[in-house]
């Protein structure tokens, strides 16, 4: 049995449910996670890897928002502050709990916390985001539901064995929507036209709020209608504009081809 006693107090959640929070990593997601802690009176503090050890010492829960590499070896170090910590979590979306296994042997119970929401800054919002949390108990998990609504997110539990599925699926709709929009400008520009960006972004911008709204019934455009020739006449251009987007091209025409046809 584990030494220390894990059990919350069953009351609303809330600033006066949770216990105090050490937030260890001053980046982008740590400076936007301790913004929503103040906004919403949590007790938290915001430390480095120098004061790490000193703030968890001061906390009965610990968020490391350290890079992915970086988590086994902060656990490494926060697993010292067992006790009084009784709780480590990460906001890693691809990571594992098994990479805070130094802070479970030394008797805490471990726990995530992901905001779907893409963070470019410390100055980020993430109100209102959704928030995939996981917990290696009951206790543990509940904590992290109450955080994110705490932090004004909206929680939703994804297994653990399904972890990287998920953070792949993030990254297809954010981070690889970046590099697809980069290349449609990049391939507009070459046409000679100026301000790129700034001409297709109302078109994305209603794409993506009639997918949101429509899913796969929002597509449209020449794949859609069945006209072949149109796209291969696409295909003849990007060959002798931009021919390293073909590969990208073929890629994305076959997928669109099978969600036209229910297949998606």
């Amino acid at each position: 049995m584990r030494e220390l006693e894990h059990d919350l107090p069953t009351v609303a959640p809330g600033a006066n449910a949770l216990p105090s929070l050490a937030i260890v990593g001053p980046g982008r997601v740590g400076g936007a996670l301790a913004s929503a802690a103040r906004s919403a009176s949590i007790d938290a503090r915001l430390a480095g890897r120098d004061d790490a050890l000193a703030a968890c010492r001061d906390a009965e829960a610990a968020l490391l928002t350290v890079p992915d590499a970086a988590i086994a070896d902060v656990a490494a170090t926060v697993a010292k502050a067992v006790p009084p910590l009784r709780f480590v979590g990460h906001t890693s979306g691809a990571t594992g709990l098994d990479a805070l296994a130094a802070c479970a042997r030394a008797g805490a119970s471990t726990f995530s916390l992901h905001p779907l929401q893409t963070i470019p800054s410390a100055e980020a919002d993430v109100t209102g985001a959704p928030c995939a949390v996981s917990g290696t108990d009951e206790a543990a998990e509940a904590l992290a539901r109450r955080l994110a609504e705490a932090l004004g997110m909206r929680p939703f539990a994804i297994p653990e064995e399904h972890r990287a599925a998920y953070h792949a699926a993030a990254s297809i709709a954010s981070n690889f929507l970046i590099a697809l929009e980069e290349s449609a400008a990049d391939l507009l520009a070459r046409t000679g036209v100026e301000d790129a960006r700034e001409l297709l972004a109302p078109l994305v911008l209603r794409t993506a709020a009639n997918w949101a709204e429509d899913g796969a019934d929002a597509l449209t455009g020449p794949i859609a209608r069945g006209d072949e020739a149109t796209v291969a006449r696409h295909r003849e251009a990007i060959d002798r504009l931009a021919p390293e987007l073909a590969e990208l091209y073929d890629a994305l025409a076959k997928r669109t081809r099978a969600i036209a046809r229910g297949d998606g």
